[in-house]
């Protein structure tokens, strides 16, 4: 017999559904959103998008993938600067249409050299932390 306080609860038709894989919606575009997050200290790393095949890359090889809209090509995060993300966990919004890497950085996330690409304020006010000189990674 199953009440409520019961250390076993029989499964519902909801707990089922959302262990089962997520579909992805990439839409019209074929992109979607991806955010990168330090896994240990939950630090927001940067944003960029992905497509289908950045995401089985990044599944594949356990490198961060993403897809450039400026150079319209799929790039392996820190393939030139060697400041790659080691991703440990992707999730998936309520909707399929953003995901979330848990990653593990190396060096900076940000090409400009800075630990995130979040690094400054809308006034201007810089709050982060620069970690190489962008000069002697990209000639």
């Amino acid at each position: 017999m199953t009440d409520a306080h019961s250390a076993e609860a029989e499964p519902d038709d909801d707990s089922e559904a959302e262990a089962s894989a997520v579909e992805l919606d990439f839409g019209e575009t074929g992109r979607i959103p991806a955010i990168a997050q330090d896994a240990d200290t939950g630090e927001v790393l940067m944003l960029a998008y992905v497509t289908p095949e950045a995401v089985e890359q990044t599944r594949e090889t356990g490198l961060a993938h993403y897809y450039s809209r400026s150079r319209e090509e799929l790039w392996q995060k820190g393939a030139t600067s060697g400041h790659v993300q080691h991703v440990r966990e992707v999730r998936a919004d309520c909707d399929g249409d953003a995901l979330l890497y848990l990653v593990e950085q190396e060096g900076g996330a940000c090409h400009t050299g800075y630990e995130s690409c979040f690094h400054r304020t809308l006034d201007g006010e810089v709050v982060g932390e620069k970690v190489f000189d962008p000069d002697d990674v990209y000639e």
